[in-house]
Protein backbone atom coordinates (compact mmCIF):
# COMPACT_ATOMS: atom_id res chain seq x y z
CA UNK A 1 0.00 0.00 0.00
CA UNK A 2 1.19 3.62 -1.05
CA UNK A 3 0.46 6.87 0.89
CA UNK A 4 -1.52 9.06 -1.44
CA UNK A 5 -2.57 12.41 -0.19
CA UNK A 6 -6.28 12.51 -0.93
CA UNK A 7 -8.08 15.55 -1.39
CA UNK A 8 -11.82 16.43 0.00
CA UNK A 9 -14.47 14.37 -2.12
CA UNK A 10 -12.28 12.01 -4.42
CA UNK A 11 -13.72 9.01 -5.78
CA UNK A 12 -11.94 6.53 -7.60
CA UNK A 13 -8.60 7.96 -6.86
CA UNK A 14 -9.50 11.31 -9.01
CA UNK A 15 -10.23 14.62 -7.55
CA UNK A 16 -13.58 16.83 -8.47
CA UNK A 17 -11.08 19.11 -10.21
CA UNK A 18 -9.52 16.73 -11.91
CA UNK A 19 -12.35 14.43 -12.86
CA UNK A 20 -14.33 18.29 -14.27
CA UNK A 21 -11.03 19.06 -16.17
CA UNK A 22 -11.07 15.37 -17.88
CA UNK A 23 -14.76 16.20 -18.74
CA UNK A 24 -13.97 19.68 -20.54
CA UNK A 25 -10.52 17.79 -22.16
CA UNK A 26 -13.29 14.97 -23.92
CA UNK A 27 -15.40 17.21 -24.74
CA UNK A 28 -12.45 19.27 -26.94
CA UNK A 29 -11.61 16.43 -28.66
CA UNK A 30 -14.31 16.55 -31.12
CA UNK A 31 -13.47 19.98 -32.16
CA UNK A 32 -10.00 18.78 -32.78
CA UNK A 33 -11.88 16.07 -35.21
CA UNK A 34 -13.44 18.75 -36.60
CA UNK A 35 -10.50 20.46 -37.29
CA UNK A 36 -9.03 17.69 -39.43
CA UNK A 37 -12.45 17.15 -41.40
CA UNK A 38 -11.93 20.91 -41.86
CA UNK A 39 -8.42 20.59 -43.20
CA UNK A 40 -9.12 17.63 -45.26
CA UNK A 41 -11.21 19.06 -47.00
CA UNK A 42 -9.27 22.05 -48.07
CA UNK A 43 -7.07 19.87 -49.65
CA UNK A 44 -9.47 17.55 -51.48
CA UNK A 45 -11.47 20.89 -52.66
CA UNK A 46 -8.40 22.14 -53.74
CA UNK A 47 -8.94 25.34 -51.21
CA UNK A 48 -7.66 28.46 -52.12
CA UNK A 49 -5.24 30.27 -49.15
CA UNK A 50 -4.06 26.97 -47.93
CA UNK A 51 -2.97 24.47 -50.83
CA UNK A 52 -1.11 27.69 -52.10
CA UNK A 53 0.40 29.19 -49.04
CA UNK A 54 3.12 26.39 -47.88
CA UNK A 55 3.47 28.51 -44.48
CA UNK A 56 -0.24 28.15 -43.76
CA UNK A 57 -0.05 24.78 -44.54
CA UNK A 58 2.57 24.22 -42.72
CA UNK A 59 1.79 26.31 -39.38
CA UNK A 60 -1.89 24.66 -39.73
CA UNK A 61 -0.72 21.03 -39.66
CA UNK A 62 1.16 21.66 -36.67
CA UNK A 63 -1.53 23.52 -34.65
CA UNK A 64 -3.93 20.73 -35.44
CA UNK A 65 -0.99 17.74 -34.14
CA UNK A 66 -0.37 19.51 -31.10
CA UNK A 67 -4.11 20.15 -30.43
CA UNK A 68 -5.14 16.19 -30.57
CA UNK A 69 -1.10 15.29 -28.85
CA UNK A 70 -1.54 17.50 -26.23
CA UNK A 71 -5.17 16.85 -25.26
CA UNK A 72 -4.85 13.57 -24.94
CA UNK A 73 -1.53 13.79 -23.21
CA UNK A 74 -3.60 16.12 -20.66
CA UNK A 75 -5.93 13.26 -20.12
CA UNK A 76 -3.23 10.91 -19.67
CA UNK A 77 -1.62 13.17 -17.10
CA UNK A 78 -4.51 13.75 -15.36
CA UNK A 79 -5.06 10.15 -13.82
CA UNK A 80 -1.27 11.26 -11.78
CA UNK A 81 -2.17 14.57 -10.86
CA UNK A 82 -3.89 13.24 -7.26
CA UNK A 83 -1.71 10.86 -6.72
CA UNK A 84 1.50 13.53 -6.63
CA UNK A 85 2.91 15.25 -3.25
CA UNK A 86 2.00 18.89 -4.75
CA UNK A 87 -0.37 21.61 -2.95
CA UNK A 88 -0.83 25.22 -3.95
CA UNK A 89 0.57 26.93 -7.25
CA UNK A 90 2.46 23.36 -8.38
CA UNK A 91 -0.98 21.17 -7.91
CA UNK A 92 -2.57 23.92 -10.16
CA UNK A 93 0.51 24.09 -12.42
CA UNK A 94 0.49 20.45 -12.71
CA UNK A 95 -3.33 19.78 -13.46
CA UNK A 96 -3.63 22.82 -15.52
CA UNK A 97 -0.08 22.95 -17.39
CA UNK A 98 -0.67 20.68 -20.10
CA UNK A 99 -4.11 21.74 -20.81
CA UNK A 100 -3.45 25.39 -21.11
CA UNK A 101 -0.45 24.45 -23.31
CA UNK A 102 -2.96 22.47 -25.23
CA UNK A 103 -4.86 25.77 -25.73
CA UNK A 104 -2.05 28.12 -26.28
CA UNK A 105 0.06 26.17 -28.53
CA UNK A 106 -2.50 25.49 -31.57
CA UNK A 107 -3.74 29.01 -31.02
CA UNK A 108 -0.56 30.48 -31.97
CA UNK A 109 -0.08 28.11 -34.65
CA UNK A 110 -3.67 29.07 -36.45
CA UNK A 111 -3.93 32.51 -35.52
CA UNK A 112 -0.52 33.73 -36.60
CA UNK A 113 -1.67 32.87 -40.20
CA UNK A 114 -5.19 33.66 -40.17
CA UNK A 115 -4.84 35.83 -43.54
CA UNK A 116 -5.01 32.93 -46.76
CA UNK A 117 -1.96 35.72 -48.00
CA UNK A 118 0.13 35.26 -45.10
CA UNK A 119 3.96 34.84 -45.99
CA UNK A 120 5.07 34.81 -42.47
CA UNK A 121 3.48 34.02 -39.37
CA UNK A 122 2.51 37.34 -37.39
CA UNK A 123 3.35 38.11 -33.48
CA UNK A 124 0.47 35.57 -32.33
CA UNK A 125 2.83 32.87 -32.97
CA UNK A 126 4.08 33.97 -29.53
CA UNK A 127 1.39 31.64 -28.59
CA UNK A 128 3.52 28.67 -28.81
CA UNK A 129 6.67 29.20 -26.79
CA UNK A 130 4.34 30.83 -24.34
CA UNK A 131 2.01 26.99 -23.97
CA UNK A 132 5.80 25.44 -24.31
CA UNK A 133 6.46 27.35 -21.34
CA UNK A 134 3.08 25.65 -19.82
CA UNK A 135 4.04 22.25 -21.49
CA UNK A 136 6.76 22.22 -19.44
CA UNK A 137 6.23 23.24 -16.10
CA UNK A 138 3.43 20.81 -16.21
CA UNK A 139 5.20 18.27 -17.21
CA UNK A 140 8.09 18.55 -14.42
CA UNK A 141 6.01 19.50 -11.77
CA UNK A 142 3.76 16.55 -12.13
CA UNK A 143 7.19 14.33 -12.21
CA UNK A 144 8.93 15.73 -9.73
CA UNK A 145 4.99 15.33 -7.28
CA UNK A 146 5.17 11.97 -8.02
CA UNK A 147 8.60 11.20 -7.21
CA UNK A 148 8.30 13.10 -3.84
CA UNK A 149 5.36 10.78 -3.41
CA UNK A 150 7.23 7.32 -4.22
CA UNK A 151 8.98 6.24 -0.79
CA UNK A 152 10.58 3.26 0.37
CA UNK A 153 6.79 1.74 0.34
CA UNK A 154 6.15 2.14 -3.03
CA UNK A 155 9.82 -0.18 -3.48
CA UNK A 156 8.36 -3.21 -1.54
CA UNK A 157 7.27 -4.58 -4.32
CA UNK A 158 9.73 -4.65 -6.09
CA UNK A 159 12.03 -5.63 -3.89
CA UNK A 160 9.62 -9.08 -3.13
CA UNK A 161 9.53 -9.56 -7.01
CA UNK A 162 13.25 -9.59 -7.23
CA UNK A 163 13.74 -12.38 -4.59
Amino acid sequence: MSAVRVESGVRGGIAPASRRLAGILLILIPAVAFGGASLLSMIVGESAGYLDNAVRQDLWRAGHAHAGVLLILALVLLRYVDEARLSGFWLWLARHGVPVAAILMPAGFFLSVVSPEATEPSALIALVPIGGLFLVGGVLALGIGLLRNAGPVADEGLAARQV
